[in-house]
């Protein structure tokens, strides 16, 4: 199976990228983390990459997947399973990823594709405008899931050149009602001499207890990267200058400010920053007002689905969500004084809503501390439910 990639570099009329990745002049630092999973990976290791999301684990492994050393040596697959409920959906998605990126490389290897992965044999079908092949088969024809994926497997091992296989929210895999995936994968994962794997997750405590519980199939099969924020001075550095080439002004102090209020999370940076470089003209200076300005645009775009989470979740967990918005960050939500302070029921009442909240990624807990998974969702909430905010820009 051969497999070549063209790279096609664009120029962007904002540079503060919110989608996707577009190259090294858009990507900011993440060194150290790129020197470290090319590394591992290309000495034969399977990793897991274990962050909050929107922290950009993403964008570090597409920048990755860029590099010369993975670019020019390797198959790489990039697969998304976060909206996946079961065994049949991911091995319907994984398969279709492999099948949409060889897609380009002509009919010989669609047909190798399917000479392998013959269960998937009915998906091939001919575009009736384009007489192309496309992959098109219904979750209900994958009948065996199991035999499908152990054949992807051995069409991984198959393979020209040595594979990488990303799997992003790999924590969702816990939550299939076939509770013999993770053994099943890690079967197959464990004999692939042709493919490494990076499985990423947002949800820590889930992750943590796939790779590091004695328990589990997985445990201390994988190398562990923490991904946490890009250092307060490399990301100054990089919004200066994007600002500066676009012959707009930003000072350092306000940079430094939007950094702290949403503790270096990169996506709610990237679009704040975004944001303002689109409103600003050439040779202005960004403002504290326009900054407040922006924030309160981006919150006011989000407040449908605002309301719509908050119209599935119960009165308990409404009203322990409200307390953490008002707060921003607390600890000890179990301790009488947070209670009675917030007019909840009981810890025990507290205890179950948290767990609730926390499985449904509405709330996260860090270090013992806890506060509203989507930044922009906490400020909603204390502007709409908390007596407001106050940003200190």
């Amino acid at each position: 199976m051969q497999y070549k990639t063209k790279t096609i570099m664009r120029t962007l009329n904002n540079p503060f990228v919110t989608n996707g990745y577009f190259g090294q002049k858009y990507f900011c630092d993440r060194e150290k983390e790129t020197t470290e999973l090319i590394q591992k990976i290309t000495n034969g290791n399977n990793l897991a990459l274990i962050s909050t999301r929107r922290m950009g684990k993403t964008g570090l492994i597409e920048h990755c997947f860029e590099q010369p050393e993975l670019k020019n040596s390797y198959i790489t697959f990039f697969v998304d399973i976060y909206a996946t409920s079961n065994l049949k959906e991911f091995v319907y998605l994984l398969g279709k990823i492999i099948f949409d990126k060889l897609k380009p490389q002509g009919n010989k290897i669609i047909e190798q594709f399917f000479l392998l992965i013959s269960s998937l044999r009915p998906a091939l079908k001919l575009d009736n405008t384009t007489g192309e092949p496309i992959f098109d088969i219904g979750l209900g024809e994958i009948k065996e899931p199991a035999i499908t994926l152990e054949q992807i497997f051995k069409f991984l091992e198959n393979a020209d050149k040595p594979c990488i296989v990303a799997i992003d929210e790999f924590q969702q895999i816990a939550r299939y009602p076939e509770k013999n995936t993770e053994a099943l994968l890690r079967t197959y994962i464990q004999h692939c001499k042709n493919s490494r794997f990076i499985f990423a997750g947002s949800q820590s405590h889930m992750m943590e207890a796939i790779f590091f519980s004695a328990a589990r199939p997985f445990y201390q099969s994988v190398h562990y990267i923490p991904l946490k924020a890009i250092e307060l001075n490399k990301y100054t550095s990089f919004v200066e200058n994007h600002f500066r080439e676009g012959n707009k002004e930003i000072s350092t102090e306000l940079i430094e400010k939007i950094y702290a209020l949403f503790d270096g999370h990169t996506w709610y940076m990237q679009t704040i920053f975004n944001t303002l470089f689109a409103h600003l003209n050439y040779n202005e200076r960004v403002t504290s007002k326009l900054t407040e300005d922006a924030i309160e645009h981006i919150i006011n775009n989000f407040e449908p689905i605002f309301q719509v989470t908050l119209n599935l979740i119960s009165e308990r967990q409404k009203e322990l969500l409200f307390a953490i918005a008002k707060m921003g960050k607390t600890k000890a939500i179990t301790s009488s004084q947070f209670v009675q302070k917030n007019g909840l029921v009981s810890a025990a009442s507290v205890q179950t809503s948290a767990k609730q909240l926390i499985d449904k990624q509405i709330i996260t807990q860090e270090n013992k501390t806890y506060t509203v998974y989507d930044r922009f969702f906490g400020l909603w909430l204390a502007r709409e439910y908390g007596g407001g905010y106050k940003l200190d820009l």
